[in-house]
């Protein structure tokens, strides 16, 4: 049933930790559980690894006891110097005499110390999709907290250093991490869903998450299998990989891995690049074509400028009064309503319509003929504002008078305030403006 999926889930995230921990009865029943509550194919390719892992360690065991056996006989196997411990590359203890050189004539012994150890056990403790704890950071840590933890486990973890039981199972986790952390819409959807942000099941397919260049993971031999491998996530941070060299200015390492799901994709890489180069080529064009209205309106207001930059901006016109005062102190009238007006002598005498009177008294020159259209425009305005004010302030004194309903009205005194002038809208009427 659809409701039981994400606990079908979550029984499959506990199976994965039990197998990974060697604890194959419990990974067993969980998968088991998962499998019934809601049937997955990467459930079902679980349960297969599961079992066949549980047959190769019942059989390791048997051979244990064969070496027991040798062992009662008087054979001794004496641990490596320095504390230092080996293992096979198939994951094997080494044998001693001539099993030993028979087994692991052609294969090479992996070392590791206690702290490497110590770490792959920690990662290996944390679920697949616990990235943060993974990594060691927390929920609101930047991109450069992300890397800096990246590189320090890659370089603890790297398979060529780390020959530890389950160091590449853990510097898969690792890289997984970096994976999503590392790209902010994938850490985005992890923070909204807490799910393995390329799963089907998480909320966010590959696609809106990487683009082509990712695809959802599944369960391998050895845990995740996807298109940019971990051997390729390490290179591109010191030196191995396509984006040549180290990122970070350490030493340059050469991944090579030899376990199975561990592909070298570089001509994938080339491919993803190109593709994020058209990609971000594209999105250039696009903002072009997005911002060309604007710049085409920019350009035009800058040309439709250029006449008046080389042009002598106008002289102000002079300032005038209705009333007269100290720096008012001349008085004029406008031609035709004569409209009287006051001006400041020494102001008017030194601006350009004084010299255009000058020229011909008789005539009204262009600028004077403006200057006093201003005037007569400003007197009207004036007189109209105050003819509605006075008009209405009439209006309102006759309705206190009058009442609602009219009962005990002094009529007298209402026709006397109908008689009563109205100076403005009488100016206006002489003006020629009703």
């Amino acid at each position: 049933m659809e409701g039981n999926k994400d606990e079908a889930l979550r029984c499959l995230s506990i199976a994965q930790k039990h197998r990974i921990s060697g604890n194959y009865t419990s990974a067993r029943k969980f998968i088991q559980k998962s499998l019934a509550l809601f049937a997955t194919p990467e459930a079902e390719k679980l349960a297969q690894i599961i079992e066949s892992e549980a047959s190769a360690s019942t059989s390791t065991s048997t051979s244990k006891g064969t070496e027991g056996a040798t062992k009662a006989t008087g054979t001794e196997q004496h641990p490596s110097a320095g504390g230092t411990h080996h293992r096979h590359p198939n994951g094997n203890a080494s044998t001693s005499g001539s099993a030993k050189s028979s087994s692991s004539s052609n294969e090479k012994k992996r070392d590791y110390t206690p702290d490497q150890l110590a770490v792959v056990k920690r990662v290996r403790a944390c679920e697949l999709t616990e990235y943060y704890g993974i990594l060691e950071l927390k929920k609101d840590c930047e991109e450069a907290e992300v890397k800096k933890a990246y590189r320090k486990l890659a370089l603890a973890l790297h398979p060529d250093k780390n020959g530890a039981p389950g160091a590449d199972e853990a510097f898969k986790m690792v890289s997984k991490a970096f994976q999503v952390l590392s790209d902010s819409n994938m850490r985005a959807a992890y923070d909204r869903h807490g799910a393995d942000p390329e799963s089907r099941f998480s909320g966010m397919s590959s696609s809106s998450a990487r683009g082509p260049s990712f695809h959802p993971h599944s369960f391998g031999g050895n845990g995740f299998e996807t298109e940019i491998s971990p051997e390729e996530l390490f290179n591109m941070f010191f030196g191995g990989g396509s984006m040549g060299g180290g990122g970070f200015g350490g030493p340059v390492f050469t991944a090579s891995f030899g376990g199975p799901g561990m592909t070298f994709t570089t001509g994938q890489t080339r491919r993803r690049q190109g593709q994020q180069q058209q990609q971000r080529a594209g999105g250039t064009r696009g903002l072009l074509l997005q911002l060309a209205p604007i710049l085409i309106l920019f350009l035009f207001s800058i040309l439709s400028a250029l006449p008046n930059i080389f042009t002598t901006p106008p002289t102000p016109e002079p300032r005038f009064a209705f009333t007269p005062s100290a720096r008012y102190n001349t008085e004029r009238a406008t031609i035709p309503l004569g409209v009287k007006y006051h001006v400041n002598s020494q102001e008017f005498m030194s601006h350009p319509i004084a010299a255009e009177i000058a020229r011909d008294d008789t005539k009204r020159g262009p600028q004077l003929s403006r200057f006093e259209e201003n005037i007569e425009k400003a007197f009207t305005r004036d007189l109209i504002t105050k003819c509605h004010f006075a008009i209405d302030r009439k209006h309102r004194r006759k309705e206190e008078l009058i009442g609602m309903f009219g009962f005990g009205t002094d009529w007298e005194k209402v026709r006397e305030i109908d008689k009563e002038p109205l100076e403005a809208c009488d100016r206006l009427k002489q003006l020629g403006i009703s």
